[in-house]
């Protein structure tokens, strides 16, 4: 079995309806992985989706905030959803397929604007979040699984536009990486884009701010593709979507895609 799969941080499905049935219709994944759906779940458009053949749907909403959803054209059981630091947020669904393979759909906290929990609630919510999911997958190591989404943070240095400038702003921090790194040993997660794509500068989130995004290009790779060694090697014909950045009504986030043979 063969299935590709798309992970995209949409910034609200709702007000981005017309950019994921574009998506959909011209690159046609198995499954997508959104985050940040910023709805209920019984208001997200499920329609349009179901008419491209997309009648499969498990989610976790929110009004205003945070909330995952994987929407699949292929039969899928949801098997778990968990408020890892016990935050009270929508920010984590996990479904499986036929095949057995389950899929972990993550949406990480932001962590605000100042690198230091003292100061800022929310990056010690962020640490707290990390930790959390390491020691879920530490103690139960997954197999034949893939974990996806916005999991905000930039680990590498060719996955920030200047790794000097961009050390102490939240996203690419030591301790913000170092967390990362913990988490992904936890699980003996294959970090799969970069296995397809080892070398060279990649990202897939540019900031609002920025007048020309593009020419700019002060990107990070915040949105990420893990899998379990079991089916790492199953996994190819990684890419980001870079010019779904530049679609009408954008997120400030492209979808990252892969491809796996199962």
């Amino acid at each position: 079995m063969t299935f590709s799969l798309a992970t995209w941080n949409i910034n609200s499905v709702r007000l981005r309806e017309p950019i994921v049935l574009k998506l959909l219709q011209e690159e046609a994944p198995d499954v997508l992985c959104l985050q940040e759906c910023k709805s209920p779940v019984e208001k997200i458009p499920t329609e349009g989706f179901a008419a491209l053949g997309y009648r499969h749907m498990i989610a976790r909403g929110q009004k205003g905030y945070n909330g995952v959803a994987i929407l699949s054209r292929l039969p899928i059981t949801e098997v778990g959803s968990e408020d890892f630091a016990g935050l009270g947020h929508a920010r984590h669904i996990a479904g499986q397929l036929e095949n057995g393979v389950t899929i972990h759909n993550f949406y990480v906290p932001a962590g605000g604007d100042v690198p230091d929990r003292e100061a800022n609630e929310k990056f010690g919510q962020k640490l707290d979040y990390l930790t959390a999911m390491r020691d879920r997958f530490h103690g139960e190591r997954p197999e034949k699984a893939i974990l996806v989404g916005d999991l905000n943070i930039a680990p590498r240095e060719d996955d920030v536009w200047s790794h000097k400038q961009l050390l102490k702003v939240v996203s690419h921090t030591p301790i913000e990486v170092e967390h990362l790194a913990e988490t992904q040993d936890a699980g003996g997660w294959v970090d799969v884009t970069r296995q397809d794509i080892p070398e060279g500068p990649l990202y897939s989130w540019w900031s609002y701010r920025a007048r020309d995004w593009s020419a700019a290009d002060k990107g990070r790779r915040l949105d990420h593709v893990w899998a379990t060694p079991d089916i790492s090697g199953a996994a190819h014909s990684s890419r980001v979507l870079r010019d779904a950045r530049g679609w009408e009504k954008p997120s400030d986030h492209a979808p990252v895609l892969a491809t796996f043979d199962l």
